[in-house]
């Protein structure tokens, strides 16, 4: 009888396959796109909030307070509401996503100011405040001077800045892609997400890699997307991909519960960089030369061709 029950709990148990945690982030709220049609914005953003509640995935938007008077005030205004109703987090994108290094401390300062008003009074019947921060293109401020004022305003003023460790550049597909159902071209969109998807895909790999080489271990990421009509389309295929990657969705709180995110950002950077990177550069690690890309040039050229704003 003894020699049976060691021999039972001797077997070695099935091991769970590991699962890391994944943070959504959608920047450019109530929409990052090429066409001034408030119907396609209102659909854009009803078809991403119905996609995160089918999969259950938490997330957190980041506004532009400047959009809400590019189309039609109200219904710009009841988009946000439409996020928090489904329970999603909103924070501070700035009001006019400006540079902090073309605008200085004090003006970049104003307009985070700026862009507080309309969120501010959205999130009050919740008894909610605003608490996170992104800055536009990942630029954090430079010289050093410059991202220390900011960095201390935000702290003062209860604000977190919310890194990023996977960014896929999904806006430099994304507006191609608004231009292809604008000409009701479906092959093209066809094309655009399938290249959107596999660069997603190599960036998602690069990112986890990463951060085994910067801490040894799978850390809990954090993903840059953006309020367009590319991700409303693409979020049962980005599910799946989170899947095949065993990433968990959780919110933005959990996710900065990992530990990685007590490293101190120091880097004072005129180009945007994300945390990966940064933290790099603190550690002297290298990262992953493979997967570390561009999009693809055929992407780049049609970005140019429908909005030559590159910086």
């Amino acid at each position: 009888m003894w020699a049976i029950t060691f021999l039972l709990v001797s077997q070695p148990v099935a091991a769970r396959p590991h699962e890391a945690r994944i943070a959504l982030t959608f920047d450019d709220l109530p929409a990052l796109t090429i066409l001034n049609d408030q119907a396609y914005v209102d659909y854009l953003n009803l078809m991403i909030l119905r996609g995160l509640k089918r999969h259950h995935f938490p997330a957190t938007g980041f506004v532009n307070e400047g959009k809400l008077d590019e189309l039609q005030r109200d219904r710009q205004i009841a988009n946000l509401q439409r996020w928090l109703d489904a329970g999603i987090d909103l924070g501070n994108h700035t009001y006019s996503h400006e540079s902090p290094n073309a605008l200085g401390a004090e003006a970049y300062i104003a307009d985070i100011v700026r862009g507080e008003p309309v969120t501010t009074g959205l999130l009050r019947p919740y008894g909610r405040r605003l608490r996170w921060f992104r800055h536009p293109y990942l630029e954090t401020g430079f010289p050093a001077s410059v991202k220390r004022t900011i960095d201390g305003w935000l702290s003062t003023h209860g604000y977190r800045i919310a890194p990023v460790t996977i960014d896929a550049d999904d806006w430099e597909f994304a507006e191609p892609y608004d231009d292809a159902i604008a000409r009701k071209d479906v092959a093209r969109q066809r094309r655009i997400k399938a290249e959107y998807l596999a660069y997603t895909a190599r960036r998602i790999e690069w990112s986890i890699r990463s951060g085994r080489v910067l801490f040894r271990r799978d850390i809990a990421q954090v993903m840059l997307l953006h309020c367009t009509r590319l991700n409303a389309d693409s979020i049962d295929d980005l599910a799946a991909l989170f899947r095949r990657f065993r990433l968990r969705p959780v919110s933005l709180d959990r996710a900065m519960r990992d530990p990685a995110y007590r490293t101190p950002d120091t880097i004072a950077d005129k180009e945007g960089t994300d945390w990966l990177e940064r933290w790099a550069i603190l550690k002297h690690r290298d990262l992953p030369e493979a997967g570390d890309e561009d999009p693809p040039a055929d992407i780049q050229a049609a970005y140019d061709q429908v909005d030559n704003d590159r910086r």
